[in-house]
């Protein structure tokens, strides 16, 4: 395979011309965001099978003919894990280069792992140890060492093998169609910018807030998440976590009462103590029907509950057994406990996941289907009409 390192304008010219034609193209990105809230862009790397080069934007003035071949609809992009990657093109951009292959949760869908890193994968399938010790370099830094950019460049020249590994056994065991709903929140511009008046569900610690304090911490995390887009600082640069978390608990309404929050310096309460105060007012003073509710504090599962997400936990290890994947890429524990309690938006009753599991686990809870043991295993068997009938009237 051709290796290039392209830094001048007619290199990537060049490279543009052999890439043009290709049906797929591994892709992937070095950025660094330590200190800001949008990555910054550091290096490219593509690869199309026949050859492979790492691109520096730090060098090039004018990336259209690359962002020609990105945003090219006719040509797949092959990613691994690839939210992050695609995020710095929307904002650079304003727009997706779509279609798009993420290798990550296409390898859950062949037994191999929620959420497996791409390094791993690759020794998993293609039996190739890669090094991991360029994970945390600088990429902004010039000139990049040979270590470096041989790092880089194997980060699409196994990608694009693995995705013609996959892609075969994915069309042989009819798993190609399961990824729409995976790559389709994807293409989705929302899923890189959510809204700034749902990020006080992100906060750690929020369990001991309640009533009108989550009302006042959504009104600060919303106004940090706004303050950190518009100048493009890390959120905690901004507003710590446990300020909000004290701030929303204590309430304060004046200068001498922001004082006393630990976390708040003298000269942030100059500049934003008059914001704050306000959007501590507004919060307060919301009626208790706009009060925003904690979905993540649902109220505790009854014992039968509990008994019955052990069950649905055991019959979906084995439907995933059966169909050699990984029990988590069916569904987790919270997932399992919200299917219990018949929770909307339950991912087992849409998509591959309803008729792979979900049709079988609400059978397993109305009784038709059970658990029982044969010969030392452990198996889902359909239930005689006079059993199923009794299982149905158990509590759950």
């Amino acid at each position: 395979m051709q290796e290039k390192i392209v830094d001048t304008p007619s290199e990537l010219i060049a490279l543009c011309e052999q890439l043009r034609d290709s049906e797929w193209l591994a892709l992937d990105t070095e950025f660094i965001r330590e200190k800001t809230y949008y990555p910054r862009l550091c290096l490219i790397q593509v690869c199309n099978g026949d050859v492979a080069a790492c691109v520096d934007p730090l060098k090039l003035s004018d990336l259209q003919p690359m962002l020609d071949i990105l945003y090219d609809g006719r040509i797949l992009k092959v990613l691994h894990a690839a939210r992050q990657d695609l995020e710095i093109f929307l904002h650079d951009h304003h727009r997706l280069p779509m279609p798009v292959f993420d290798t990550q949760p296409a390898a859950a869908l062949l037994g191999h792992g929620d959420q497996i890193g791409y390094a791993n994968l690759v020794k998993l399938l293609l039996n190739v140890q890669l090094p991991k010790d360029q994970s945390r370099t600088d990429w902004s830094r010039r000139p990049l060492e040979a270590q470096q950019l041989r790092y880089a460049l194997d980060d699409v020249i196994y990608l694009g093998e693995l995705y013609l590994h996959m892609r075969g056994h994915l069309f042989d065991r009819e798993r190609l169609q399961w990824l729409a709903a995976d790559f389709a929140t994807l293409a989705d511009p929302r899923t890189y910018f959510p809204d700034p008046q749902g990020m006080w569900k992100r906060i750690k610690g929020r369990q001991v807030l309640r009533g009108r304090q989550l009302a006042v911490l959504q009104r600060l995390t919303g106004w940090r998440e706004l303050q950190a887009r518009e100048r493009d600082l890390p959120r905690k640069w901004v507003l710590k976590d446990d300020t909000l978390i004290e701030l929303s608990r204590r309430m304060p309404r004046n200068p001498e009462g922001l004082s006393k929050i630990r976390g708040l310096e003298p000269g942030q309460i100059r500049r934003e103590g008059a914001a704050l105060i306000r959007l501590i007012g507004e919060g307060a003073d919301l009626p208790r029907e706009q009060w925003p509710e904690d979905e993540h504090r649902p109220a505790p599962l009854t014992a039968q509950q509990e008994a019955m997400v052990d069950l649905l936990t055991a019959a979906s290890r084995l439907i995933a057994e059966r169909h050699q994947l990984s029990p988590q890429a069916i569904a987790t524990r919270k997932e399992l406990e919200k299917f219990v309690r018949g929770e909307a938006g339950c991912i087992l009753l849409e998509g591959w996941r309803r008729s792979l599991a979900g049709d079988t686990l609400v059978s397993v809870m109305n009784g038709t289907v059970r658990l029982e043991v044969v010969d030392d295993t452990l198996q889902l068997t359909p239930a005689d009409a006079e059993d199923g009938a009794q299982a149905s009237r158990l509590p759950g």
